[in-house]
């Protein structure tokens, strides 16, 4: 009995080892299930949100500017770019002795050492593995940081703005803050465009929060914006401006060149200017833009409107015979009066001294709803759309809102609001045959690879007739030459316009201020072929306010360089004795250096040759144009060294002869030499120098 019982134990054990074995593999197969579903889970499901985390933990990241593209003027000159800058970041974790790493630091940037403390401090509590200290510092502060060798601090070059004509076109360019993006000007308004794709700065750190590694992303670069406007025609019109504040004591002033055919400004200015190299430290009202958001009552110049619509409705025509009831009209129980009392006269007198009186009449006649047609026609009432930000629309109240009196009050450009691009735009319609272009300030974008992305397209439309515009021009050209306007007459151009003295409202008592005026002129030159528009708005000057003492003289400066400069021939007789002073300045300047060339400068203004000496006299060859002559037979180069830019354009636009300039400051060579036979038209190559 005993054996068969050991043999049955022995069969049942190897069973029971089995069945163990098998269910410890069950589980252990459970288990590895379980765990490889739970991985292949986190790596698909969860495998981002846990790589977020993980970086999240291990590294900090920061916004890196672009390179922002360039702008440049129509010439291609560059108005705003970046330069290449240190930005420096710390480590909390790395940094041991708070108080003197930023002590130091703050010497060396010239930080503030107290604010630059507190946030490190706060963000090694917060345990944050970066923070920016100091951004975009200059060559030699960086030098300075980097000669310290400070622990958990590091450097990131890092592009910054920077406007390298200072104040320059201030106010069309615009600035951009600390991040790169633009805050205002074209800065803002193409902000897409010139930043480019922004990048990123990873800086990784290990579990005692030390840095092991930093990766850029590196930013892609912004495109180029080509403005319409010249450097130099810009210049002249902010030196322009300067000049009238000194002189007149005015609040501030505003200037535009507008090309009328194309719309295209050459220059917009306006005084007092900024640097937006440091824009950051003045107020929103100092960088306000006054030739988009600056709105007041036109006064005079507004006159166009009433005089183009009467014409173009058949109602008036120049010669056509008025009577401005020596100086006085009641519209409505109104009574308007006019500066001076005139009785009787023709259109064109009248526009030319500014009647009030006529100006009315003629808006009678038109009616409130055309002539409410006509305001919008010449684009007053709403924004030109200019490729700024900021622009506003000026003040035009609906017909139903007039009142019986209104008519009377718009007619003379008043009860009305508008911009000085408003009114520019408005002239350069009349200088283009009666067609408004829009005016804009960007010509085309260019992409990283030179080529056009965008060109400019501006919408045009017909005010007036061609005639009407003709009609209203030669009109215009009388106030320069017997009207309000003689300051504004230019010397070998002849030129047209209108001004504008218009009476402030005083904030306090909400009526016309006695002693506030806006003074104003609005004119174009050459009368017949129109090349410029420009507008000249001076608010509140000291002692003369009225536009044709203010305003015109400024139109005139203007004028008289950017003429020249634009390679405008003149269409009329120059002043004879201002060009006979221009010679004879320039020769009795440069007596000595014309005796050593076996020349000398005579007192009649003639030049004295070896041959003897050749008179220079006046002579109009019936084109309007005047030549300084050499015994009536051949044209004379005068001695242009030492001469500015300025004066040598002048002198050989007066002479008809082409210019070509290289180099800036005062004429150093010349060629033609002086007194030597030249004909018109003929190329001048004249080269500017700085004398030490």
């Amino acid at each position: 009995m005993p054996a068969p019982t050991v043999a049955r134990l022995r069969q049942v054990q190897p069973d029971a080892l089995r069945r163990r074995a098998l269910a410890v593999a069950c589980l252990l197969s459970v288990w590895m299930f379980v765990v490889a579903a739970r991985l292949i889970y986190l790596q698909t499901s969860q495998h981002r949100a846990l790589r977020a985390t993980a970086l999240a933990q291990q590294q900090d990241d920061a916004k890196v500017s672009p390179q922002r593209g360039l702008i440049v003027d129509r010439q291609g000159y560059e108005l705003a770019r970046s330069v290449e800058t240190e930005s420096f970041f710390a480590v909390p974790g790395e940094v041991e002795n708070v108080d003197e790493t930023i002590a130091r630091f703050a010497q060396a940037a010239r930080a503030n050492e107290t604010e630059l403390q507190a946030r490190l401090r706060t963000a090694k509590e917060a345990k944050r593995r970066f923070i920016w200290l100091a951004r975009r510092l200059d060559a030699e502060q960086a030098a300075r940081v980097h000669n310290l060798s400070l622990k958990g601090i590091y450097a990131f070059s890092e592009p910054k703005r920077f406007y390298p004509n200072n104040e320059l076109a201030a106010h069309v360019l615009g600035f951009v803050g600390l991040d790169g993006d633009g805050l205002a000007g074209v800065e803002r308004i193409h902000n897409a465009r010139l930043a480019g794709d922004g990048g990123k700065l990873f800086v990784s750190t290990d579990a005692r929060r030390h840095a092991y590694e930093s990766i850029a992303v590196e930013p892609r670069e912004g495109q180029t914006v080509m403005l319409t406007l010249d450097s130099s025609v810009q210049h002249y019109a902010e030196q322009a401006l300067a000049n009238a504040i000194e002189r007149t004591r005015a609040r501030s002033a505003t200037a535009i060149v507008l090309e009328p055919r194309t719309g295209e400004i050459l220059a917009l200015a306006n005084a007092p200017t900024f640097d937006p190299n440091a824009a950051g430290k003045l107020s929103p009202e100092k960088r306000a833009n006054q030739a988009l958001q600056n709105i007041y009552e036109p006064g005079s110049t507004f006159k166009i409107v009433a005089f183009s619509a009467a014409m173009e409705e058949g109602l008036a025509s120049p010669d056509e015979k008025i009577n401005c009831q020596m100086g006085s009209i009641t519209v409505a129980g109104r009574l308007v009066h006019d500066h001076h009392p005139f009785g009787t006269l023709t259109l064109t007198e009248a526009l030319a001294k500014s009647s009030n009186v006529a100006a009315i009449k003629l808006g009678l006649r038109v009616g409130d709803a055309r002539m409410y047609d006509y305001i919008t026609r010449f684009g007053f009432g709403a924004r030109t759309g200019i490729d700024l930000p900021g622009e506003t629309g000026g003040i035009l109240r609906a017909v139903k809102n007039w009142q019986p009196s209104s008519i009377g009050s718009i007619a003379i450009g008043q009860e009305i609001g508008v911009t000085p691009l408003q009114m520019a735009a408005a002239f350069g319609a009349i200088a283009n045959d009666g067609v408004r272009v829009s005016p804009h300030l960007v010509r085309e974008i260019r992409g990283t690879d030179g080529t056009v992305v965008d060109q400019a397209s501006p919408q045009s439309r017909r005010v007036v007739s061609a005639d009407t515009a003709r009609k209203l021009r030669g009109m215009l050209e009388s106030v320069t030459l017997n009207g309000t306007a003689k300051l504004a007459q230019l010397d070998g151009y002849t030129a047209a316009g209108k001004t504008g003295t218009a009476q402030k409202i005083d904030p306090q008592t909400h009526a016309y201020s006695s002693t506030k005026f806006v003074a104003s002129f609005v004119g174009f030159a050459p009368v017949e072929n129109p090349s410029i528009v420009i507008i000249v708005v001076v608010d509140e000057p000291g002692g003369a306010y009225h536009g044709g003492d203010v305003a015109a003289p400024v139109f005139r400066e203007i004028a008289e360089n950017v003429l020249p400069y634009l390679n405008v021939m003149p269409d009329t007789q120059i002043n004879s004795s201002t060009a006979a002073s221009d010679l004879t300045a320039s020769n009795e300047t440069h007596s000595g250096d014309a005796q050593r060339e076996g020349r000398a400068a005579d007192s009649t203004g003639g030049v004295v040759t070896e041959e003897g000496v050749a008179q220079i006299s006046v002579q109009d060859r019936g084109n309007g144009v005047v030549y300084a002559e050499a015994g009536a037979s051949a044209l004379l180069m005068p001695d242009l060294r030492g001469r500015s830019v300025r004066d040598a354009a002048r002198v050989c636009a007066q002479l008809g002869l082409q210019l070509e300039a290289r180099g800036e400051g005062r004429v150093v060579r010349q060629l033609p030499r002086a007194g030597a036979g030249i004909e018109a038209g003929q190329v001048v190559r004249i080269e500017f120098g700085r004398s030490d």
